[in-house]
């Protein structure tokens, strides 16, 4: 068992004080988006004995127990990290296994540079991933039923969104999502922020449930993704409350600190908010225009007081454990490798003393033991 040296991504739209908050540490003013638990080469967690990328590629068999090598291959199939949104994160959607596949292996073919910014596909990995909230989470999940997106653009009050809403009570109301979110996003650019800029106004006007979109405004004027958000569920996350973000489902985060745990890939495909590339026909052969409930999770209890969220994907497996003072030790012992992460109190995994945002790596098979009061959340897979 090893504890584990997190490296904490500085990018724009990270919250300034939410992890220094977690981890008991000064501010340093600038911001401080993402913590990364585990063996992404980008930045693996380190180790007394070396990055645990190269731990595990020495010998996964013993790191990641024999049935996680054979039916992922030699790495962690998971990435765990926590997540502090302090603005807007870009409106993205994630492909499939067979897309990725696909995807990744044209690019290949085409010669583009995987660190070129006109790259789409950077791995040949899906990405599925769960967030989980740890403070109050607000962010934006799969489609709205477009009747009800479109009363949203008409109570706007902007003109030029009229074609928009009528192009909403089309049938059937995927096709209706399909033509809407393209002629968003293919939309002249002036004619398009000028729409923005009204829309926003509007929102900032009316508030209460309208007052998300002139937050996304204010940080990406003129910006497509703007009017995009509205044919969205737009979700709050309790503490404890998690959502699964599977294949083709756009999403963004908005605010908050929560604890995210993903396939091991960075396929992204962006929709808006961003001044980053948009590649627009690969996006709208991945989207799944679908209305569909959020399906906001929250923990199902097992008898030894583990909580886990469950969901169809075995390349992670994420639960919690809010342990009293005086209770019984916990078996955490597993076939299958494992991270733990505390968020609350000083528990100890085996003779580790974790305080909040520390975590350590538990190689498959070894012992191990949790006990003292705290929260610890368990990331592993279904070998």
């Amino acid at each position: 068992m090893e504890r584990l040296v997190n490296t904490v991504r500085p990018y724009a739209w990270g919250s300034t004080t939410a992890i220094p908050e977690l981890l008991g540490t000064a501010p340093t003013g600038e911001p401080q988006a993402e913590m990364w638990m585990g063996a992404h080469p980008g930045a693996p967690s380190l180790t007394p004995r070396g990055p645990l990328n190269a731990l595990i590629d020495a010998d996964p068999v013993r790191e990641l127990g024999p049935a996680t090598a054979e039916k992922f291959g030699p790495r962690l199939p998971f990435l765990l990290k926590v997540l502090a949104a302090g603005a807007p994160l870009s409106l993205q959607v994630h492909p499939d296994l067979e897309q990725a596949r696909a995807g990744y292996a044209a690019e290949e073919a085409a010669g583009i540079p995987v660190d070129a910014p006109h790259r789409t596909y950077k791995d040949a990995n899906h990405k599925p991933e769960m967030i989980c909230a740890l403070t109050p989470f607000e962010g934006f999940c799969g489609f709205r039923a477009p009747a009800e997106a479109a009363d949203t653009l008409a109570a706007l009050g902007v003109d030029s969104l009229k074609p928009y809403a009528d192009l909403l009570h089309a049938h059937p109301e995927e096709d209706a999502l399909r033509e809407v979110l393209t002629a968003l996003l293919t939309a002249d650019p002036a004619e398009m922020s000028h729409t923005v800029a009204e829309a926003a106004a509007a929102a900032d006007r009316l508030g209460g449930a309208f007052a998300p979109y002139a937050v996304l405004a204010h940080h990406f004027p003129g910006d497509p993704g703007v009017i995009a958000a509205m044919l969205l569920h737009h979700v709050t996350l309790q503490p404890g409350e998690a959502l699964y973000l599977g294949a083709g489902v756009p999403h963004a985060y908005l605010s908050g600190l929560g604890v995210e745990i993903m396939a091991n890939s960075d396929n992204v495909l962006r929709c808006g908010l961003t001044p980053k590339h948009v590649d627009v026909p690969e996006l709208l052969r991945v989207v799944r225009f679908e209305p569909a409930d959020p399906g906001v999770l929250r923990p199902e209890a097992s008898p030894s007081g583990e909580e886990v969220y469950d969901t169809s994907i075995d390349e992670f497996r994420l639960s919690r454990l809010v342990r009293a003072e005086g209770a019984a030790p916990t078996d955490l012992t597993a076939a299958t490798p494992q991270i733990l992460l505390a968020t609350a109190g000083r528990p100890k995994a085996g003779e580790i003393t974790l305080s909040p945002g520390e975590s350590v790596f538990v190689p498959a098979g070894e012992p191990v033991e949790l006990t003292e009061a705290g929260t610890v959340f368990r990331a592993t897979v279904v070998a």
